[in-house]
């Protein structure tokens, strides 16, 4: 029996559709060097996921990126979202109005009190390790006072990372209210400590190889209303 040229036709477009559809779900690799993401606007469905170099477990690790934000005297909201099947807050960056940076490792957190991030772009380094429980935060190159958490404890593996969102469940949950609005780049992240001088180097521009995230070969996909867009920031 001869096939009707107009189902031809239709089940053609419905496979391109579903090329497509599976396309925009596809991890892309890119060099982001220069470049940043850009959250225009608050919402519960706009966010950028990457996916690891390195699927190990973590018994440490530094994240350093750029943030450009107007957000931080009107609300609270994600910075950097690491959720694994066991926990959705195994690592997270969060930044709390009035309070200042809260960093959290699988589960539990410490807050580095700040009031409020400058209106311009502005460098963030977050370190642990398991061996002692010390943590590090480091803003614009200068540290904050160290901190003691989950001594003992490891990040574990198939991790759902996420910037401009805060998981409250594995890859999801959002809530709009804690969603990133602004500019965020530059980001890379260690299985190791970082030193003070190798935070200060990637600072102003360096770089140490990173092993579990590499801004110059980011794997990520873009969800909801995200662009990218040349930095702001030298």
């Amino acid at each position: 029996m001869q096939i009707p040229a107009a189902s031809t036709a239709m089940e053609k477009l419905l496979w391109c559709s579903l090329i497509m559809i599976s396309l925009s779900q596809a991890f892309v690799q890119k060099d982001m060097s220069r470049m940043a993401i850009v959250f225009p606007k608050e919402s519960d469905n706009s966010y950028v996921t990457l996916d690891a170099l390195s699927k190990k477990p973590l018994k440490a690790f530094t994240v350093c990126l750029h943030i450009f934000t107007d957000m931080s005297t009107t609300r609270s909201f994600s910075i950097f979202s690491y959720a694994t099947k066991n926990n959705p807050n195994d690592i997270l960056i969060f930044w709390t109005k009035d309070k200042g940076y809260i960093f959290g490792v699988g589960g539990p957190e410490v807050l580095f009190k700040a009031s409020e991030i400058p209106e311009a772009p502005t460098h963030l380094c977050a370190s642990w390790e398991s061996a002692t429980g010390i943590v590090e935060l480091w803003v614009d190159g200068r540290p904050k006072v160290r901190k003691s958490l989950q001594k003992g404890y490891t990040v574990a593996t198939d991790a759902s990372i996420i910037l401009g969102q805060e998981q409250d469940s594995y890859g999801g949950t959002f809530d709009a209210k804690q969603s990133f609005v602004g500019d965020i780049g530059d980001v890379n992240m260690w299985d190791t400590v970082l030193s003070p001088e190798q935070i200060n180097t990637i600072y102003v521009g360096g770089t140490f190889s990173p092993n579990v995230l590499n801004w110059q070969a980011l794997k990520y996909k873009v969800q909801g209303d995200v662009v990218m867009k040349p930095q702001l920031w030298s």
